[in-house]
């Protein structure tokens, strides 16, 4: 998968929560003539912000992740988005699985995990 497409109620609040807590400020952001701003990760996964009106309805079962190189890194993680008053909704700490969940402004469920 290269991109993910996310409806929301506020781009640059988006913009700026995906920029400080999962990288997608690699390289410039771009607008499409459509409205739909484009965010890019450093491994170049392409993440669209369209903004929408009205409330954004998830199924309780939706959520995307983010794969971290190490335990530490989720854990650092977790330290960041809980001091920033980031809403943290599930941790598991296991030998060979360390996951994050928060969820977004806009309340998608971010998982942020290591596995070897």
């Amino acid at each position: 998968m290269d991109h993910l497409a996310l409806a929301v109620a506020d781009q640059e609040r988006s913009r700026r929560f995906y920029e400080k807590h999962f990288g997608f400020g690699a390289r410039p952001a771009r607008r499409y003539d459509d409205g739909i701003l484009m965010l890019y990760n450093e491994k170049g996964f392409a993440l669209a912000l369209g903004q929408v009106a009205g409330e954004i309805t998830l199924p309780p079962f939706m959520h995307f992740g983010v794969g971290l190189a190490s335990p530490d890194q989720v854990r650092a993680l977790a330290q960041r988005l809980k001091a920033d008053g980031v809403e943290i909704v599930e941790r598991w700490e296991e030998p060979d699985y360390v996951s994050v969940k928060c969820r977004d402004p806009d309340g998608y469920v971010v998982e942020c995990s290591w596995e070897p």
